[in-house]
């Protein structure tokens, strides 16, 4: 650990405010509100099958919901980016983290093909556990850079030259993980990967760091993202424990729930 470290997790039984596990269940319940637009809804504005509940006249109407569940679903991917680095810091094993990222972005690549590019397997847009696993990767390099280059005990020259070097390093490392997102054309791009570096920065003011993250997300990926700013209520209530430890459901529930999704578009008629 490096002292960009956190403070280690607390496990006072009922301490109050929020846990890891209900900022998931957040993440979670926005996500399926975002992907409901974006698959079936979206599906249905585009296509207006006939008989459907879209019609000329309710058009602005079902637009409007479409665009408010999109709002909400930008609630997502910053939790998952905040928790991804708080996983950084507590977990046991980082390799094993790794590869569990790595599994589930190969188990979620058809369902999400599917979804949201309706092929069985499309290679030109991928899932985001991708753009996580390469956020994971780049914010480790990027603490061993920092370790490796310390500058406690070094005075003027060697201190300088040490500082600029594990500048160099880190700003390498930040770079190349961006354009291996954008090379693999994942969800949020070399967006998604500033932003989890941001976060790894700010770890020690999570407040400050979630809202240069959204902010940065705004910028990288559209204004709708700043919508996330309404997360930090629930993050200030966020009081450093795990919660109940149910992490498959969370890692199964990605591709799960858009292949339902899929399902459930095939039998509209709206495609894959």
């Amino acid at each position: 650990m490096t002292n960009m470290q956190m403070s280690s997790h607390s496990s006072a039984a009922g301490q109050r405010g929020l846990s890891g596990c209900t900022l998931k269940m957040i993440a979670v319940f926005t996500m399926f509100i975002d992907h409901t637009a974006a698959t079936i809804l979206e599906r249905m504005l585009v296509q207006m099958p006939a008989g459907g509940p879209v019609t000329q006249q309710n058009i602005a109407v079902w637009q409007g919901l479409y665009l408010l569940m999109r709002l909400i679903g930008r609630m997502a991917f910053p939790i998952y980016c905040f928790l991804l680095v708080e996983g950084f810091f507590h977990t046991a094993n980082r390799a094993k983290y790794a590869l569990r990222l790595f599994l589930f972005a190969l188990i979620s690549e058809v369902p999400f093909d599917m979804a949201f590019n309706q092929k069985f397997l499309d290679t030109s847009y991928n899932n985001v556990f991708i753009t996580l696993l390469i956020g994971l990767l780049t914010i480790w390099t990027a603490d061993y850079a920092i370790c490796r280059y310390k500058t406690e005990g070094l005075t003027g020259r060697e201190r300088m030259k040490t500082q600029n070097l594990r500048g160099i390093c880190v700003a390498a490392v930040l770079l190349t993980g961006g354009i291996l997102a954008e090379i693999l054309h994942t969800d949020y791009g070399a967006g998604g990967v500033a932003a989890i570096f941001v976060m790894y920065l700010f770890c020690n003011d999570r407040m400050r760091g979630f809202s240069i993250m959204v902010l940065v997300l705004g910028l990288l990926c559209g204004m709708l993202e700043w919508a996330a700013f309404l997360m930090l209520i629930p993050l200030r209530a966020y009081n450093g424990t795990r919660g109940r430890q149910v992490k498959y459901f969370f890692y199964w529930f990605y591709p799960v729930h858009l292949l339902v999704l899929s399902l459930i578009c095939m039998a509209l008629g709206l495609g894959i």
